[in-house]
């Protein structure tokens, strides 16, 4: 009788372990630094990315934690029902300890932090691809659905997102589109970026084509003069307007441009310069809504 219990009691103990969160709900994923294994559905989530908190956010997730200025207006309602743990550059660790959270997503700004965040949770890093934007989106979309068992809203968002994308390639393309130049204004200074470069996607997948391919790659842009956008002279401009993005009071974009040598460029005549979204294109760069959201605008604006 003795033999039968022990060893009932040792079959019931290596089923528990073996149901157990901590030894069997683990699913791997791709994050920006290789694989990793994750805890399904964990608890108190962190995350200091914005474009990785715009995309738990399309698929139904809400994060414990957030930092405390997202500068995202869509994301205000996320913001609220959630703790401060600190900024993207300064982690409260205090406040991170607290909430005693299961996984930590950083991403971009935030990525140096890795690290140290670690030491108090499971931390995977995932920093979007500027040069792959679309299949790193998806790929983050499909994690973050097999890690929160999201995957029927995960498909249906990546259906979505490459209907959009196809569109947005119909929409730019054809004779008589134009060429475009990328230009970012942070007050009166103002830099432009070209293929290959942090906002190269614009011409490398959306096949936007480029007014000027020579520009220096460099993570702030390449400096210019409002005579190199006379000389450009553009069919269309993309403007990212830094300042707005981060709530700073300097001049804005529309400002900064209206000048007699911007004003003479093809693109201000025909009244084809897109302000693109400022959240959307600076802060929450990688995030599904963000990139609907810019797709949506050139969309509108190439179709006039």
């Amino acid at each position: 009788m003795f033999h039968r219990v022990t060893r009932s009691v040792a079959a019931f103990a290596c089923l528990a372990l073996a149901t157990s969160p901590a030894l069997s709900d683990q699913v791997e994923i791709n994050t920006a630094n290789g694989k990793a294994s994750v805890v399904v559905e964990p608890k108190n989530l962190i995350v200091f990315d914005i474009g990785a908190v715009d995309n738990l956010n399309a698929l139904g997730v809400q994060p414990a934690g957030v930092v405390n200025k997202m500068y995202v207006d869509y994301l205000d309602g996320v913001q609220s029902e959630a703790d401060v743990i600190g900024t993207l550059f300064e982690p409260d660790f205090e406040a991170i300890n607290a909430l005693e959270p299961e996984l930590i997503i950083v991403g971009g700004r935030s990525s140096k932090q890795a690290k140290p965040l670690s030491e108090l949770a499971p931390t995977i890093d995932m920093t979007p691809s500027s040069s792959e934007v679309s299949a790193t989106l998806l790929a983050h979309l499909e994690a973050y659905g097999k890690v929160f068992n999201k995957q029927k809203k995960a498909a249906q968002l990546t259906s979505n997102y490459n209907r959009l994308l196809e569109q947005v390639k119909a929409s730019v393309k054809g004779k008589g589109k134009g060429k475009a130049l990328f230009v970012l204004t942070n007050g009166p200074k103002v830099s432009v970026f070209g293929p290959g470069s942090r906002f190269g996607w614009f011409h490398d997948e959306l096949k936007i084509e480029p007014a000027m391919t020579e520009v220096a790659v460099a993570s702030h842009g390449e400096a210019v003069s409002f005579e190199y956008i006379q000389k450009a002279n553009p069919d269309w401009l993309l403007v990212m307007d830094r300042a707005t993005a981060i709530g700073s009071d300097a001049e804005n974009a529309r400002q900064v441009l209206d000048n007699e040598l911007v004003a003479s460029t093809t693109a201000w005549k025909k009244g084809q310069v897109i302000y693109l979204d400022p959240a959307a294109t600076y802060i929450a760069q990688g995030g599904y809504q963000a990139t609907m959201r810019i797709f949506n605008q050139l969309i509108e604006a190439f179709n006039k």
